[in-house]
């Protein structure tokens, strides 16, 4: 994290102004990815519980929330989901929430996050490959546009995490981390890293098609790999996560 934020108590006054409680709040983004530069943002990540009357009642109620604001000089960017809303994310494939969970970098926490953790090995399937191809094609096509060197590190990020869940079974989302446990990690991409602490929105200063033939190789090598996964087909945690979605609310409506 920036040296203005370190360590993670310092962002207890962002959560202490929370208006509902939060189940977790986690660091997400570049800090996460292990790619920050010194003007990164901060983005934090969590749920949130809604009281029950929210939810029984005529009004629609607010599942999501997002805030951005500038706080001694960093720019903050806060998204959470309420409980419920989450765990359906968590059910869809969606490695972006899983990574949130499972972020080291933690501003709060409960004893319902710790759940939450426990059944992630229950949740993963071959299917988050697709997410993770989709995000990477996302970013390619982005950095084509703009040839900046952020979209090229989260192109790698994203098939390289891809590649280690499948062979795994885990999210491993830190770029430095995936460079060294990825044997077909391009060795240029530590460079890369570096180069990104200078700028947020710094220019790529690479070899184009080399670098289009290496994303490609790692698209093939991803779709071997969830081929050869040991992961299932189909999540088999729903209910797990339904009793604890439930209890959780309860226990807090009751007091």
């Amino acid at each position: 994290m920036t040296a203005a934020l370190t360590p993670q108590a310092d962002l207890s006054a962002v959560v202490a102004e929370q208006p509902d409680p939060l189940i977790f709040a986690t660091v997400s983004g570049a800090h996460l990815y292990g790619f920050p530069s010194h003007d990164s943002d901060v983005d934090l990540r969590g749920a949130h519980l809604l009281p029950v009357a929210d939810l029984i009642g005529l009004r629609e109620p607010e599942e999501t929330r997002s805030r951005m604001w500038d706080r001694d000089g960093v720019e903050m960017d806060l998204v959470t989901h309420d409980l419920r809303k989450f765990v359906r994310l968590m059910l869809r494939r969606n490695g972006y929430v899983l990574e949130q969970l499972l972020s080291p970098l933690v501003a709060h926490t409960s004893d319902a996050h710790a759940e939450l953790i426990s059944l992630v090995p229950h949740v993963l399937t071959t299917h988050h490959a697709h997410h993770y191809r989709g995000f990477a094609g996302t970013q390619w096509r982005l950095f084509e546009k703009t040839e900046e060197l952020k979209p090229l590190l989260y192109t790698f990020r994203a098939l390289l995490t891809g590649i280690h869940l499948m062979r795994a079974g885990e999210i491993q989302a830190h770029l430095p981390t995936l460079v060294a446990e990825v044997a077909e990690a391009p060795a240029y991409v530590p460079e890369l890293i570096a180069a990104k602490a200078a700028a947020e929105h710094g220019p790529a200063d690479v070899d184009v098609e080399r670098v289009r033939g290496d994303v490609e190789a790692l698209h093939g090598v991803l779709e071997e790999a969830r081929a050869g996964s040991g992961l299932v087909d189909v999540s088999g945690a729903h209910d797990a996560l339904h009793d604890l979605v439930v209890r959780v609310r309860l226990e807090h409506a009751q007091g």
